[in-house]
C-alpha cells in the first residue's frame, strides 16, 4: 500500500545525497543562493512564458495571485523570528478573523457569482449546480483528511514522532487544507470577473498570515532554527499556486464546470472553517473575542468586495 510519508522521506533523502544538489550545497552561502534563485527564477520565466502562450493573459494573472496569496503564509509566520509564542487571546482573535473573511469570500465570490453561472449554462438550476458541488469539496476534503496520515497542530508535541516525521506531517496537513483555497482562487479568476479573482486572493492572504504563525511558532518551540521555521510555513503555503493553477486552466477549458467547481471550492472552504478553524478558536472554552473577530472579518471581507468593483 502506497505511504506518502515514506514517499516524503525517501524523496527527502535522495534529494539531500544527489550530485548536483550537494555541489550546490558546498558553495559560500552567497553563490549557493544565487543559484537556488536563479533556478527559481528561470522556472517562473518558464512557466508564466508557457501559460501566457498556451491560455490568456487573465490565466497568467490568475496564477500569480494564487502564488501572492501562498506567500502570505511566510508573511504571517514572520512574527516567529522574534517570539516563541503569543497569547491565546491575540492568536483567537486572528484565528476568528480569518474565518469571517472567508467566510464573507466564501459567500460572496464563490456561492453568489457560482448561482448566477450556474444559471446561464443551466436555467432554473443554478442553485442546485452549485450546491451538489459544495457537498463534492467537502467530501473531498472529509476523504482526504480520513486518508491521508497528518499532524493538527495542538499534537505537534507528540514525542512519538521524530523531527522529520513532524515536518512531512506539517507539510501534508497545510497541503490538505491550502490546496482547495488556492483553487478558488484560480476557478474566481477563470470566471472572467479580475476583480472578483482579486477580491478573492485578498480573503486567501489574509487567512494564511495566522496560519503560517500557527505553523512556525510549533516547530521554533520544538527547537527549529527561527528562519527554517519561517522558510518551512512559507513552503507549505506555495501549494496554493498549484491548486490555482488546476482551477483556473480548468474552467478555462471547460467553461460549463465554472458553477460545479465555485460550489466545489466554497464547500471545501467552508469545511476548513468548521472543522478547523473555529474550534481551534474554542479549544479551551468559550471565547467571544474570536467570535467578535470572526464578525469583524466578515464585515471588513463583505466591505471589500463592494468597494472593488
Amino acid at each position: 500500500m502506497f505511504n506518502i510519508q515514506t514517499f516524503l522521506e525517501d524523496q527527502y533523502l535522495r534529494l539531500q545525497t544527489h550530485p548536483k544538489f550537494m555541489q550546490i550545497m558546498d558553495l559560500p552561502p552567497l553563490k549557493r543562493w544565487g543559484v537556488f534563485i536563479g533556478l527559481y527564477l528561470l522556472s517562473q520565466i518558464l512557466l508564466f512564458g508557457g501559460l501566457y502562450l498556451i491560455f490568456d493573459k487573465i490565466v497568467v494573472i490568475g496564477f500569480f495571485a494564487s502564488i501572492l496569496a501562498g506567500m502570505a503564509t511566510g508573511i504571517g509566520a514572520l512574527p516567529a523570528l522574534f517570539c516563541k509564542n503569543i497569547s491565546r487571546g491575540l492568536f483567537n482573535s486572528l484565528l476568528g478573523a480569518a474565518a469571517g473573511v472567508m467566510l464573507a469570500a466564501t459567500a460572496f465570490s464563490l456561492l453568489v457569482p457560482g448561482i448566477d453561472y450556474g444559471e446561464q449554462f443551466w436555467p432554473g438550476k443554478g442553485l442546485w449546480v452549485v450546491s451538489v458541488g459544495m457537498l463534492l469539496g467537502a467530501m473531498f476534503l472529509h476523504f482526504a483528511d480520513e486518508r491521508l496520515p497528518h499532524l493538527h497542530f495542538d499534537s505537534v508535541d507528540d514525542a512519538s514522532l521524530n523531527s522529520l516525521q513532524k515536518i512531512s506531517l506539517f507539510i501534508i496537513a497545510i497541503t490538505i487544507h491550502n490546496f482547495p483555497e488556492g483553487m478558488s482562487v484560480g476557478v474566481s479568476f477563470g470566471s472572467g470577473d479580475m476583480n472578483n479573482g482579486l477580491v478573492l486572493a485578498i480573503a486567501i492572504a489574509l487567512q494564511n498570515l495566522p496560519e503560517g504563525l500557527a505553523v512556525a511558532l510549533p516547530l521554533v518551540g520544538l527547537g527549529y532554527n527561527k528562519w527554517k521555521a519561517v522558510g518551512i510555513a512559507t513552503l507549505t503555503g506555495l501549494v496554493e499556486p498549484v491548486g490555482g493553477l488546476l482551477g483556473i486552466t480548468m474552467v478555462t477549458i471547460f467553461s460549463s464546470v465554472l458553477p460545479i467547481a465555485m460550489g466545489f471550492a466554497a464547500g471545501a472552504m467552508l469545511f476548513v472553517i468548521s472543522e478547523e478553524i473555529i474550534p481551534e478558536t474554542h479549544s479551551e472554552g468559550r471565547s467571544r473575542i474570536a467570535t467578535f473577530s470572526l464578525m469583524v472579518g466578515f464585515i471588513i471581507m463583505m466591505i471589500l468586495d463592494k468597494l472593488i468593483v
